[in-house]
């Protein structure tokens, strides 16, 4: 926390072709981590996603009260252009702080992952590590929506692998602290499985790659467990497997696939409305405790996306 600074600032004044949006959501993602590796100006205010609302305006294409999607985000007000901005629509019955979640770049990522990298078809076995974060909770959802045969995940704590089978839809968790990750998925997926979702790398990744069958195909997201790793990277054992079972590794940046959030909407709005698709989240009050959890997710303190709500917000 010593290495953040909150500054004050006097509220910002639109310019023709602007408008002042006042923050109500702000998310914190493990991507920030990887930025603050050199992606990230010193003495500035950070990226990051953000909705809010408009509450002056210097343009038509921004009327007040509109809610918006931005990335100027980890500061309680913002001037931006219309071309910075996404309207969020409003779906009746559906909270605010899903576009942040399941509808926003965290589902996104999960919806992507499956539909595009994977090409999951129905009755395909799944394994998902840090299955009980943001994006891990959204795939493990979608996932069941899409027919996926048997679920697998991993997480850090009892509490988690209890969450995962209780409330999202796996058939099976295991916390990686209880032994080495491929006799735990072993033992989780004796039948082996056919995609693998990584959110980890390293020791998960390596374990993957041994239980994933023939033409098995491995989805990169992230590699959480070695941000902030200080000694050599995990090095995998077992390379070759891919070679001999026909193995298919591949990342992608979510940003790169904006066109399909339409296709997110029409896919999971229906079962957000009808309850069959909750949400996970664990929500932080106030902007002053953003670097707390930002922090937090870090150190795996969340179930579900973790967002940070200001007093203004619904809720």
């Amino acid at each position: 926390a010593a290495h953040f600074a909150f500054v004050e600032s006097a509220l910002p004044e639109p310019a023709p072709g602007t408008a002042l949006v006042e923050n109500l959501y702000w998310s914190v993602d493990p991507y920030h981590r990887e930025m603050m590796d050199g992606g990230f100006a010193l003495h500035a205010p950070l990226e990051g996603r953000t909705l809010g609302r408009v509450v002056d305006s210097r343009d038509p294409a921004l009327p007040e009260g509109e809610i918006v999607f931005h990335r100027q985000g980890w500061r309680t007000h913002a001037v931006v252009t219309a071309a910075e901005v996404r309207r969020v629509p409003r779906f009746d019955g559906v909270p605010l702080s899903a576009h942040l979640g399941i509808l926003g770049g965290t589902g996104l990522t999960a919806y992507v992952g499956l539909t595009r990298i994977a090409e999951l078809r129905e009755g395909q076995d799944l394994f998902v590590s840090a299955a009980a974060g943001g994006v891990g909770t959204a795939t493990g959802r979608l996932a069941r929506l899409m027919g996926a045969g048997r679920l697998v995940g991993s997480a850090g704590t009892a509490a988690k692998t209890a969450y995962l089978t209780e409330h999202v839809g796996y058939d099976a968790a295991f916390d990686y602290h209880a032994g080495p990750a491929a006799d735990l998925l072993a033992k989780a997926a004796p039948d082996g499985i056919d995609v693998y979702v990584d959110n980890v790398g390293g020791e998960h990744l390596e374990a993957a790659i041994s239980s994933l069958r023939e033409f098995g195909r491995i989805v990169r997201i992230g590699t959480i467990a070695q941000y902030n790793a200080t000694g050599a990277p995990y090095a995998l054992r077992n390379l070759p497997d891919i070679v001999e079972k026909s193995l298919r590794m591949e990342g992608f940046l979510v940003s790169n696939h904006r066109a399909v959030q339409e296709e997110l909407y029409e896919f999971v709005v229906p079962h957000l409305r009808s309850g069959r698709v909750g949400l996970d989240e664990t929500v932080v009050p106030g902007f002053d405790r953003i670097v707390d959890a930002f922090l937090g997710m870090l150190r795996g303190e969340n179930v579900g996306k973790m967002i940070v709500r200001s007093a203004l917000a619904e809720g």
